[in-house]
């Protein structure tokens, strides 16, 4: 019975340290890859199965912009509203500067203390009047909604600059986790400290990076501000003929201003659903086109070494090896590999996972992930030799004497 160790592997793998060095990062960079898509992979599929908290199929968005410097969209978004809300079969419209769902919106970081060096929050704001709540369809769960006169115009030199706003459960919970956020101030990127009126329940605002509960809604209406949208909730089924009135009506009531976009949010939904559709099975099949790679070269890798030891092989037969020796001998030279190849993966996989929880605010990679990637991988890639440490088995001892 023959003994194996681990110098002579070591011993017959520095003969072609060159292809089995490329190998090794070769799985570096496909666990790399395979670890962070998975994780995005999860993150897209959540955001597919989280509830909007919105009222979207019963609620529809037009968009206004100012044709000329001297349009008046300060007035004209009031009469569009009058309109809308005289409309027989619309149950509430607000005015906003974003679209709930859609990349017509805006977003920073907030924080619970001042300063530019305070930890903050990547949250997506909306500029709304009183109506918004009813309107999107969101509950008030705690403090008070917006007034009549707390509503501002919204303009240039006053963008993001309010007094007070509405937050989501979810947002006052990460800024407060040990206590109340109602009453207390917060700051949205300098030292003008905002206090929060009152707490709302999740819902998605914009997505202009990624579907999110951290939402923050200041009292301004955005009409002097160049653009705004208006939200308009209709009583059931009749969301789509209200929206083709509206559009007739806006489109020339008004020589100041145009229609920039009409949808209903239900559109808005389905559209991001389709886009995190398409964005996890682009991933997926760019992980499997990585692994086939990989898994091509642990392949070609173990055969040539087996190619070209076949004196060896041969040798070792006739000296009293097993066929499972043989086997057990590649099959240890390829874990080595991979062994390497996961320990510089794992250090690519934390380093690129960190940058993009930096870099666009996404959760930091579960460990996990990173584990089961470093079992797949070792299975994959143990599988992948297997076929060429057996035929290297297949080698009879008579190979010894007839090459010599």
């Amino acid at each position: 019975m023959m003994t194996l160790n681990v110098r002579p592997v070591l011993s017959a793998l520095s003969r072609n340290r060159t292809g089995a060095l490329l190998v090794a990062l070769e799985i570096a960079l496909a666990l790399a890859v395979m670890v962070n898509a998975a994780w995005i992979i999860a993150q897209r599929v959540q955001a597919m199965e989280r509830p909007t908290g919105i009222n979207t199929r019963d609620t529809f968005a037009i968009g206004f912009a100012a044709l000329t410097s001297r349009s008046d969209l300060g007035a004209a978004q009031h009469e569009d509203l009058a309109y809308l809300r005289n409309l027989p079969g619309v149950v509430a419209a607000s005015v906003t500067s974003s679209v709930p769902l859609s990349y017509y919106g805006q977003g920073g970081g907030m924080s619970r203390d001042p300063g530019p060096r305070a930890s903050s929050v990547l949250e997506r704001s909306m500029q709304v009047d009183e109506s918004i709540l009813a309107t999107l369809g969101v509950h008030l769960l705690a403090g008070r909604n917006f007034s009549a006169t707390d509503i501002q115009p919204l303009t240039h030199r006053l963008f993001g600059a309010s007094p007070e706003a509405l937050i989501t459960q979810s947002l006052a919970h990460r800024l407060f986790p040990n206590g109340d956020a109602l009453g207390k101030p917060i700051y949205g990127g300098d030292d003008s400290p905002i206090t929060v009126v009152g707490i709302t329940s999740d819902f998605v605002a914009s997505v202009w990076n990624s579907p999110s509960y951290y939402s923050v809604l200041y009292p301004q209406t955005p009409g002097n501000f160049g653009t705004y949208f208006c939200l308009v909730r209709t009583r059931p089924g009749r969301t789509a003929s209200l929206m083709q009135r509206a559009q007739r009506h806006l489109a020339t009531s008004n020589p100041d201003r145009v229609i920039i976009v009409a949808h209903t949010l239900e559109y808005y939904r389905q559209r991001l659903a389709a886009e995190n559709r398409s964005v996890v099975i682009f991933l997926t099949l760019v992980t499997a086109l990585i692994l086939s790679v990989t898994c091509l070269g642990i392949f070609g890798l173990t055969a040539f070494n087996v190619s070209t030891r076949t004196k060896q092989i041969g040798t070792l037969r006739a000296v009293g090896a097993r066929k499972r020796d043989v086997v057990a001998h590649f099959l240890i030279e390829n874990a080595i590999v991979l062994i390497v190849g996961a320990v510089a993966g794992c250090t690519l996989a934390l380093g690129f996972g960190y940058w993009l929880s930096d870099q666009y605010q996404l959760p930091r990679l579960d460990l996990h992930y990173l584990a089961i990637g470093v079992v797949t991988l070792a299975v994959i890639g143990q599988l992948a030799a297997w076929q060429p440490a057996r035929r290297a088995a297949a080698v009879p001892p008579s190979v010894a004497t007839r090459t010599i």
